[in-house]
């Protein structure tokens, strides 16, 4: 698999596209990703879900007709795992299966062939919807990551990735401190609310070592460490992560 994923630093949501034609998903990541919003592009459903268990997607969009795939079956099993939003692609003549899509849980649809403009208005639109939804009270589903300013913590893969869309490895200690940092924003943390909170990550860090995690990430996530910007310490208070986190479900 080599999907494409132009990334932005500017990034307002990972898409995931999948098409099996190969001038569309270069059109359709060129496109979109011009326009604010990271892309990866592949061509079948098994890459989709290899897609889906290593990142933290934002929407797909979802051809229906897929070479010897099931896209109705496709989108179910997007439905099942997650609340990812679904927007689907869909033939004139294909009525039925864009009503049993909607059924299924699929958010909206554009009818081949489409305007890349189209596509990106109702992306927008559906990405409005549900960054209203995940300003309400807490789901059920559990939490896939976290994302501050334009960086992305996997807490499935325990990965950090930067606004590039490069991967950095974390120590258990630093991915569990950096975890409890986002679960808690602009807040001040005490070293002992730090200590309790990162202890849910499932890492031994104590309190002789905080100071340590906390260097090692400012080097990592920090224009520049010696100043540093998100990772604020509060004299005398214990520390505070400077930035809004969004939770991604």
């Amino acid at each position: 698999m080599t999907p494409e994923a132009p990334a932005d630093a500017r990034s307002l949501g990972h898409i995931l596209v999948v098409d099996d034609d190969p001038a569309l998903r270069t059109l359709l990541s060129e496109y979109l990703g011009d326009n604010e919003l990271r892309v990866t592009a592949v061509a079948s459903g098994r890459e989709m879900h290899a897609v889906f268990d290593q990142e933290a997607i934002d929407l797909v969009v979802l051809d229906l007709r897929l070479p010897g795939e099931d896209g109705l079956q496709l989108a179910r099993a997007l439905r099942e795992r997650a609340t990812v939003p679904i927007v689907l692609l869909t033939g004139k003549a294909e009525e039925a299966d864009r009503v049993m899509g909607l059924e299924l849980g699929a958010d909206d649809y554009v009818t081949k062939p489409f305007s890349p403009r189209e596509l990106l208005a109702r992306i927008r639109a559906v990405l409005r919807r549900y960054q209203v939804q995940t300003e309400l009270p807490a789901r059920d589903d559990k939490r896939r990551a976290f994302r501050f300013a334009a960086w992305e913590l996997n807490l499935r893969t325990r990965k950090l990735v930067d606004p590039a869309g490069q991967k950095l490895d974390l120590s258990n200690g630093e991915f569990s401190m950096l975890a409890a940092f986002c679960g808690a924003p602009q807040r001040v943390l005490t070293r002992d609310q730090l200590l309790g909170l990162s202890r849910l990550h499932n890492a031994e860090v104590y309190d002789r070592t905080i100071d340590v995690q906390i260097l090692r990430l400012r080097r990592k996530i920090e224009a520049d460490p010696s100043r540093p910007q998100l990772i604020v310490t509060e004299r005398g208070a214990g520390y505070c992560f400077n930035v809004p986190v969004e939770s991604l479900y």
